[in-house]
């Protein structure tokens, strides 16, 4: 399996090309401030974690900015600490903030000369937007969770990607879905016929932050650390012919 057999590049955003890790542990640390006991970055991480997951199944069809407001009442009450309204409002604003991953833009930039870029994210589209400017790369196409209605790892959000790929006309076997999350991303989209490529970003930390924990790792076609490491080894195919 070689890089260059792809025709489209799919993209989870957060966590594979926006640092959504340091954002949420921007927008939960005043609120960790006021227990106690001082938590861990990666308790902060797993906290958003939990309930986030479990929000995304009560609720598949909330626009996420909403969605992280009531994550931020949940961790709350978990903590047992004081919050405002406007606080947890703040959290679910805070999303366009989130940095980039500083080799994002750049990569994202050098494979948009040789694919179909495609971004598969469980977001609102505002937020997105947001995002996308930090990203310097216009895409082909857009999957939010909004569009869909529902939240990755749902089947639903995978065969609606599957639509938006066929009018491309590029079928997903020659796709390569690109990701950072077992969870969301690389694990379903094993399961539902996809390649698969993990930019593993937590690859020198312990646990899985922000990420659900799951019990397997996919079986992915690619692994690297970093986006530019993906970019290295496609020049390299390049240059061997």
């Amino acid at each position: 399996m070689r890089l260059t057999e792809f025709k489209a590049l799919t993209f989870d955003c957060y966590g594979t090309l926006i640092d959504w890790e340091a954002g949420i542990a921007a927008g939960l640390t005043k609120l960790a401030a006021r227990l106690p006991v001082t938590l861990t970055r990666d308790q902060i991480l797993e906290a958003h974690a939990r309930h986030e997951s479990k929000q995304q199944l009560l609720t598949p069809d909330l626009a996420y900015n909403r969605l992280l407001e009531i994550v931020y009442k949940r961790v709350a009450e978990e903590w047992k600490v004081g919050y405002a309204w406007d606080e947890a409002v703040a959290y679910g604003a805070s999303v366009g903030d989130w940095p980039a991953f500083p080799d994002s833009a750049s990569t994202l930039q050098y494979l948009k000369k040789y694919f179909r870029l495609v971004i598969v994210s469980n977001v609102d589209n505002a937020s997105f937007e947001a995002s996308k400017r930090k990203l310097g790369v216009e895409f082909d196409a857009i999957v939010t969770a909004e569009d869909v209605g529902s939240y990755k790892p749902a089947r639903r959000n995978f065969d609606y990607l599957f639509d938006v790929l066929a009018r491309l006309g590029v079928d997903k076997g020659e796709t390569l879905h690109v990701a950072d999350s077992n969870y969301h991303d690389l694990l379903p989209a094993e399961e539902y016929g996809m390649h698969g490529c993990w930019i593993h970003r937590r690859f020198e930390q312990r646990g899985f932050g922000a990420t659900v924990k799951t019990l397997t790792e996919p079986a992915v076609d690619f692994k690297f650390t970093s986006m530019a490491q993906l970019v290295t080894a496609h020049h390299a195919e390049l240059a061997e012919g």
